[in-house]
């Protein structure tokens, strides 16, 4: 073996040695055939740098390897993460990889929601990416904005203050505090009475009490009886009404049109002249009768002749 070939072995020997060091350094072995690399795409990354974690379900499970622009025109700008996973954790291509911050002082990482349907997911895969809002980040982005309507709203306020110090007098401040006072002695006087209003039901608590119990066995009567209510039959009741009213109903129709004794009896005229005159005549017969007994129950021993008959003056 000559020379030059020993000395080429020794120094690819020595690169190799040194990469997978510098790369176990890093917590990444070289030669682990579970390691697996996949792509994500972002708009914007946040705090994500380079040897950021990755993390399964709060589990560290890789690293963030590279961080580039996009070179496709139609997604310039964008931001794509490449990232390693050294766990034989298997997910499907479904899978979202989310950037979040553990804390307000701390970096970004990447954060991996597994999904289990679909197409197991392989090396060189990229996988869709979502950036997770934070507190602090929101209120960065909307800072500015408010910090304008902030000083809009503080030149306004001014303006209103010194103004509300040129219309304020002496004579004014008297009336306001005047008022507080007033305030003051209302709010002493209700609480005197709040105190008034707890001594009366506190002496009156056996009777509130009895009241309640009261109330509640009525309800308890009332429950009842709506119960019994519900067990009526009210559509067999209403059928029996409704015969009932059309019963009635072909009565009078048939009393109104004189068919049978009462429907002749009600409407025939002539029926009711001669009962008219009978009881007139029963009644002149009465008073007759009570008039003169004897024309009527006549009892003689010696054969009294009978009185004649007059017929009475109407």
């Amino acid at each position: 073996m000559s020379k030059e070939l020993k000395i080429g072995i020794v120094s690819i020997t020595a690169i190799v040695c040194f990469i997978w060091g510098y790369n176990f350094l890093k917590g990444q072995n070289i030669f682990d055939p579970s390691i697996r690399f996949f792509k994500v795409e972002y708009e914007k990354i946040g705090d994500l740098t380079k040897s950021s974690f990755v993390t399964i379900n709060g589990l560290r499970v890789g690293k963030v390897e590279d961080i580039h622009f996009n070179k496709e025109p139609s997604k310039k700008g964008e931001l794509v993460v490449r990232f390693s996973v050294d766990k034989d954790f298997t997910f499907s291509k479904n899978s979202v990889v989310k950037i979040y911050s553990p804390s307000p002082l701390g970096g970004s990482n990447l954060a991996i929601i597994p999904n289990y349907n679909g197409e197991e997911a392989i090396s060189g895969d990229t996988l869709q990416g979502e950036l997770e809002t934070g507190l602090f980040t929101t209120i960065g982005e909307r800072l500015d904005p408010l910090e304008t309507k902030l000083q809009s709203v503080l030149i306004k306020v001014d303006t209103t203050f010194s103004n509300v110090n040129k219309l304020l007098s002496k004579k004014t401040i008297d009336v306001v505090t005047t008022s507080i006072e007033d305030i003051g002695i209302i709010l002493e006087n209700l609480k005197l009475s709040i105190q008034q209003v707890n001594t009366i039901i506190a002496k009156n608590e056996k009777y509130i009490n009895s009241s309640m119990a009261n109330t509640k066995n009525i309800t308890a009567n009332i429950s009842q009886i709506t119960d019994s209510l519900t067990t009526v039959n009210i559509a067999e009741m209403i059928k029996t009404a409704e015969r009932t009213l059309n019963n009635f109903n072909e009565l009078s129709k048939k009393i109104n049109t004189s068919e049978g004794n009462i429907g002749k009896f009600v409407n025939d005229e002539e029926m009711y002249n001669n009962l008219t005159a009978a009881s007139k005549e029963l009644q002149f017969l009465l008073k007759d009768l009570k008039e003169n007994p004897k024309r009527y129950v006549h009892f003689s021993i010696f054969g009294k002749k009978q009185k004649e008959y007059k017929q009475p003056e109407e």
